[in-house]
């Protein structure tokens, strides 16, 4: 497949939005909608904790490809379609400069030139993509092969910003990258106040924090005191009313003032007791409601009624 046409699969973010959704025809609210999250595919990962070896092993990973094959057929079933599939991050296990990272790369892009073309992808830098202590060098990798690290993008009047958490956790390696994405967030979140949008939604990898805004540093899962509050205040004075995550494997999450804090566990290895699974987000003119699904449940089922009716709600 050439760039071109991969391209007009995957939708890639190109100059910090998202082709896929002008903004000059998606400003103005049109009406209820949703769209399926997914977090931390990270083919490798479940070989790697099963031996307890994070760091080098993961050399298999066809139970990953299996689960994301299912979470790809779930979501093409369903009518009626959801606006994007979003995945927030740790795409693959192997980090810049690890064994099998090309496979990975390759066997996960497979998978998802499966998903129905009228459903666009929306893709998050997790730190797997891009390296604990990102670099220039391995941002710009994620963005060749994914697209942009960072972008936003309007859907029916509601404003999607989606950041590259790692320059929360770990800028030391790239701090102009940082001071770059600092300046470019100050300037979407002046363009959602102006505008009045219905709601403003964010997408990042790794959460503010996992239960609450006051909880100690844990130094892996969650942001520091100080960056999580910085950031959380920064986006309730614009407006945000969610931030969704992955990163834990496990479902969490809570309220600060009036922002949530949406920590959604993996589709692929699970470090605690929920089932691999997507979730979906469902959003109406007045509130932002969603639901976690195993991805046995969503293939068998489908969404629920009462999360229909919103959706269909006129």
């Amino acid at each position: 497949m050439s760039a071109a046409e991969e391209g007009s699969v995957f939708h890639r973010a190109r100059g910090r939005t998202l082709d896929a959704f002008p903004a000059e025809k998606e400003s103005e609210w049109k009406g209820p909608f949703y769209f399926i999250l997914g977090a931390d595919p990270q083919f490798g990962l479940m070989k790697a904790w099963s031996t307890g070896d994070c760091d080098n092993g993961g050399d298999e990973w066809e139970q990953e490809i299996r689960l994301t094959e299912q979470a790809v057929q779930a979501i093409n079933r369903l009518n009626p379609k959801p606006k994007f599939f979003v995945l927030c991050g740790d795409l693959i296990h192997a980090m810049p400069g690890k064994p099998w990272r090309t496979e990975q790369t390759e066997d996960l892009k497979r998978v998802l030139r499966t998903v129905d073309r009228a459903i666009p992808l929306v893709l998050v830098s997790g730190n797997h993509d891009i390296g604990n202590a990102p670099t220039a060098e391995t941002v710009e990798e994620f963005c060749q092969t994914w697209g942009d690290d960072y972008f936003s993008f309007w859907v029916g009047g509601v404003l999607f910003l989606v950041l590259n958490s790692q320059l929360y956790q770990n800028p030391s390696q790239c701090p102009s990258l940082k001071q770059a994405q600092d300046q470019w967030l100050d300037e979407q979140l002046s363009i959602a106040r102006q505008r009045h949008c219905q709601h403003a939604i964010v997408f990042q990898h790794i959460p503010l924090f996992l239960e609450s805004i006051d909880e100690d540093d844990d130094d892996y899962f969650n942001l520091s005191k100080p960056t999580r509050k910085k950031l959380a205040d920064k986006l309730i004075h614009a407006g945000v009313k969610v931030v969704f995550s992955g990163h834990y494997h496990r479902n969490a999450g809570g309220t600060y003032q009036n922002l949530d804090m949406v920590v959604s566990s993996a589709i692929g290895c699970q470090l605690g007791r929920d089932p691999h699974g997507l979730r979906v987000v469902v959003v109406t003119a007045e509130k932002i409601v969603h639901r976690y699904y195993s991805l046995d449940e969503l293939s068998e089922k489908g969404i629920e009624g009462d999360l229909m009716d919103l959706i269909k709600k006129k």
